[in-house]
């Protein structure tokens, strides 16, 4: 299902969620929505975002139902991270010092894949984002990604990361610097959310992040996400 305007009852369906709680949330203004001839209606990109900022305070037990609804022709295997994510994607240390260097750094990270086609469109777009809104998240994380999804931009959808030795600032609550990021290219809005909720959970096992600041190269790295997604997936079993 595609939309660019969802239905109250779409809606529900899109997210795997009660209609009368998606309703609920929409009367509170809790949720982008606006009532046309007395009926609600949701702009799928206004959602992608609000779900984004939500999507910092789930649980693993949420994240999984936003993971299993957004499921895509695209994504439709049971490692989305490790599928998307490839040695040659990620990169220890990340040499960069500023949040433009970072991102920089990231998008030419990315491009080892030779999926990347146009570097400067990507890079443009995910700085655009940050200027509405920083990805940085608490912990030491960020996760940058366009607005919207660049499909003319690059082939496969494309996950990089790279760690700096030290925290820059990168629009962290409170001036907390961040170390880790992860480069989120997709090619449609579901697969998006689909790796961001599965990169959630990734996220919140327990000692994860500590692991990841600890090992020593690139390769390593590599190894740990993969097997901590591949933990995550075997709770789905």
């Amino acid at each position: 299902m595609s939309h660019e305007v969802f239905s109250l009852e779409e809606l529900a369906l899109h997210l795997g969620r009660d209609r009368r709680e998606i309703e609920k949330l929409a009367n509170r203004g809790r949720m982008p929505g606006r009532k046309v001839s007395g009926s609600w209606q949701f702009h799928q990109a206004e959602i992608t975002r609000w779900l984004e900022k939500e999507m910092r305070e789930y649980t693993p037990a949420e994240l999984r139902i936003v993971e299993i609804s957004q499921q895509s022709e695209e994504v439709c295997i049971t490692l989305p991270v490790s599928s998307i994510l490839h040695p040659e994607t990620v990169q220890v240390p990340l040499e960069a010092r500023t949040k433009r260097s970072v991102l920089e750094a990231l998008v030419e990270v990315a491009g080892g894949t030779y999926q990347v086609w146009s570097p400067s469109e990507i890079l443009a777009a995910v700085q655009q984002r940050e200027e509405l809104f920083a990805t940085a998240y608490p912990g030491g994380i960020a996760i940058p990604h366009p607005r919207n999804p660049l499909p003319d931009a690059h082939g496969e959808s494309i996950l990089a990361f790279g760690r700096t030795y030290s925290g820059i600032p990168f629009g962290g609550a409170h001036g907390a610097l961040t170390d880790l990021f992860f480069l989120v290219l997709c090619r449609d809005s579901k697969s998006h959310l689909a790796i961001l909720a599965r990169l959630g959970r990734i996220l919140q096992v327990e000692g994860f992040l500590d692991e990841l600041r600890e090992k020593p190269d690139s390769n390593s790295t590599y190894d740990l996400i993969c097997q901590t997604d591949e933990q995550v997936a075997s709770l789905d079993r």
